[in-house]
């Protein structure tokens, strides 16, 4: 199942500029809705959101991982204490997202190395509900999972206004085949009425079957009942395929860098 930073049908901005748009969506839009999805599984999870030099931070402990959210500048001299707080905490590794635009060269002066590519996708509510979603139902509960998917499942309990989550499950057996995100923001500034779909996964034995098709109506179905016209989606390359077909178009692509601590 999937993790915060990176999911199977989804990433940021390498060769496009910072107000390149996908209809009426932007890039630092998209940034803007990754830095709230992550808060908000700080907030639910026991983690926190704090600031060094300018910069802001998000640590998950579910994943003991700590986050540097797009910085609009990077400096050594700024990161080394954000990681000092991160290991008194117990992070395990940092990851820094960032947007094309930022000097990335005083990352490895600390240690990190370039990490996955994420593609940012956008789509309008409209293009991704279809009416044959129902082999995904919406849920705040999920026994079969545990560790860190069953803490950060806490965020669509704790906002339930804001934050939905849909499985699928094999017809035969009743296990585990899919699980995705939606998450619409109340008070982020600039968002205009843009939702997110997040870790969106399909199991390899049930892919091919139109579940993951069913995973992202019935999420951005949630998202758009509650007021979102449009969708973004942290992608990786394998996903860009799947995507498109579902009416999403890539407005960018961007870089990640990673440390283990």
């Amino acid at each position: 199942m999937p993790t915060c930073t990176r999911c199977s049908y989804a990433a940021a901005w390498h060769e496009f500029p910072s107000r390149r748009r996908c209809g009426m969506v932007t890039i630092a839009q998209c940034q803007r809705l990754q830095s709230a999805w992550c808060a908000a599984l700080a907030t639910a999870t026991g983690g926190k959101t704090f600031s060094t030099h300018g910069s802001t931070w998000v640590w998950l402990p579910a994943r003991k991982e700590l986050m540097m959210m797009f910085p609009e500048r990077v400096s050594a001299y700024a990161v080394r204490p954000a990681l000092a707080e991160g290991m008194r905490l117990g992070a395990s590794s940092a990851r820094v997202w960032l947007n094309s635009a930022v000097n990335a060269t005083e990352l490895g002066a600390v240690g990190f190395s370039p990490s996955w590519q994420p593609w940012w996708m956008a789509a309008p509510v409209s293009a991704v509900v279809r009416s044959d979603d129902d082999a995904a139902v919406l849920t705040t509960d999920v026994p079969d999972y545990s560790g860190p998917l069953e803490q950060e499942l806490r965020v669509v309990r704790s906002q339930p206004r804001q934050a939905w989550h849909a499985v699928t499950r094999d017809r035969d057996s009743g296990m585990l085949s899919g699980a995705a995100y939606s998450f619409y923001p109340s008070g982020v500034d600039g968002l205009d009425r843009l939702g997110g779909i997040h870790h969106l996964e399909v199991l390899p034995d049930h892919q091919r079957r139109g579940l993951a098709t069913a995973l992202l109506s019935a999420t951005a179905r949630a998202a758009g009942d509650a007021g979102a016209t449009n969708l973004a989606v942290n992608a990786t390359p394998q996903g860009f395929e799947f995507l498109s077909r579902r009416g999403f178009t890539l407005i960018g692509r961007g870089r990640t860098y990673a440390l283990h601590l």
